[in-house]
């Protein structure tokens, strides 16, 4: 993990890990020579380490945010079902036109009692992104074809068939747009699932795990509940879109994250959303298990909240 770690490294992240390596070799050589004491050297160093940490992860900026979603490393839906559910049994096609691998679903056993809920069968849906180049390539790294919008509505309405609550996971740069989704109705399918989401009878919790751009996240994040992570991001654009449109480059897409205003911050601050959940310093990659028990004790409490509600 640590080797991962380092090969993903971001730019503002470089001075921290050079210090941490300095740290982990000063370790590694007070054990193995015992006639040097070192232990006032690595107890000074590991406070500067920790000082710097909480300097660079407590003030990020939005495009900084922006990356750590993006980290290659970031747990994805499957990594969230496996972890937070049992007896997942995965729902394949629109029963129109195929399947689509960006998005996965199907009927799963919330572990809910680890989270201060009660085990029960739940819908889950989100977005699935690749961790190599076949799997990026064969799930078009998380961006849904109509036919994927086409099986989440499905999927969403044998849930309310059978009275289950649905969990969406969001976590897409956008809908794929390519000649043939427009042909076969991207936008008739986006719109289509904003206008079901909206009148659909038993409770859906919608939680924003990495990116959520336009109507790509949209089209699975209507909600009676919207959760998102700490640094995620959601908007109605990418910050690299926003900034090849006003400025004919990407060079300022910094700018761009920065007018957006994408951040979970500054989207409980707008009402868009009703829940910031926190991260490990760092992000969602650098203590996944952690995170899992966040988000799952999150999820239940609003499952418990609908409920109560008799929603």
């Amino acid at each position: 993990m640590a080797q991962q770690a380092a090969q993903y490294l971001l730019e503002f992240e470089k001075p921290l890990y050079e210090l941490e390596q300095k740290l982990d070799e000063m370790r590694t050589y007070d054990k193995e020579d015992a006639s040097v004491d070192l232990s006032r050297e690595i107890d000074a160093l590991a406070q500067r380490v920790e000082l710097l940490r909480q300097s660079i992860y407590k003030d990020l900026t939005r495009w900084q945010r922006v990356l750590i979603a993006r980290h290659p490393l970031r747990p994805y839906t499957k990594d969230y079902i496996e972890a937070l559910t049992t007896d997942f049994t995965e729902q394949h096609g629109d029963r129109t036109y195929a399947d689509d691998p960006a998005i996965v679903g199907g009927f799963a056993r919330f572990k809910g009692s680890r989270f201060g809920h009660r085990d029960e069968t739940v819908m889950i849906i989100g977005h699935q992104k690749g961790r190599d180049t076949k799997s990026r390539k064969y799930r078009r790294f998380g961006m849904p074809n109509p036919e994927g919008y086409r099986k989440a509505l499905r999927l969403m309405k044998l849930a309310a068939k059978f009275n289950k609550p649905v969990v969406t996971l969001l976590d897409t740069p956008g809908a794929y747009p390519g000649l043939e989704a427009e042909e076969r109705g991207q936008a008739e399918a986006i719109a289509r699932n904003l206008l079901e989401m909206a009148r659909l009878p038993v409770p859906i919790v919608v939680v924003i795990i990495g990116e959520g751009a336009s109507g790509g996240a949209l089209g699975i994040g209507v909600g009676d509940r919207i959760l998102m992570l700490e640094n995620s991001w959601y908007s109605v654009i990418s910050p690299e879109s926003c900034s090849s449109i006003l400025w004919r480059s990407w060079d300022y897409k910094e700018d761009a994250a920065r007018a957006l205003k994408l951040t979970a911050t500054d989207l409980i601050r707008f009402n868009i959303i009703d829940e910031i959940i926190p991260e490990p310093l760092g992000g969602a990659h650098r203590d996944p298990k952690s995170t899992f028990q966040t988000v799952g004790t999150h999820i239940a409490r609003h499952l418990n909240a609908r409920a109560a509600s008799s929603l």
